[in-house]
Parts: structure tokens; sequence; C-alpha cells
């Protein structure tokens, strides 16, 4: 499954920009990210997530817009207000906060 689009910081609200080293791997950017989402949230819920360097995505939405990728889409509309974007879009996660 393609990505429609990439991801642009233009399309997250209020994101928390997060900028480190470079040869970053998925997994300490979930790390990463799972702290910033607690710093906003007690008990923050992963909807989405976008690796840009494989070009990865969940959930495995088809696309259903044209301004965002449907994974984005997906987790907006399903209360998704943390969103954490690691060296420019090279990883992205979206939490809904403990409400």
């Amino acid at each position: 499954m393609a990505l429609c689009i990439a991801p642009t910081k233009e399309m997250f609200k209020n994101p928390t920009l997060i900028r480190e080293e470079s040869g970053l791997d998925w997994g300490a950017a979930k790390q990463l990210a799972d702290s910033a989402a607690r710093k906003k949230s007690a008990d923050p819920m992963l909807l989405a997530w976008y690796n840009g360097k494989t070009g990865e995505f969940s959930p495995k939405v088809e696309c259903c817009g044209e301004d965002k990728p449907a994974w984005l889409i997906y987790a907006e509309s399903r209360g998704g207000d943390i969103v954490v974007d690691i060296n420019d879009e090279e990883y992205v996660f979206v939490y809904r906060g403990s409400w």
C-alpha cells in the first residue's frame, strides 16, 4: 500500500517537534515520542505513526483524503490531539490524550 501524500508540518495541529542526531531507529524514536506524549497526558494512546525512512505507516488504511495522508485523517478522526514530529517528519506519532 502506498502513501497517498507525504506528511508536512503544516498538516499537524500544535506538534511537539523533536530534533535528535541522525541514525535514530523506529524503536528509539517511539520511546522519545512516548515520553513526549506522557508530558502532555498521563495515559496517551498511540493511534497512528509514520516512518519517513521506509514510508511505512499504521494503521494501514486506504487513501481517503487529498490534503492529508489517510493514517493522519484516521488518527484525527479518533481524537488524536498529540502529534510528535521527530527530525522533520522522519518519524511522526499521533496519540489521543487521556480524557
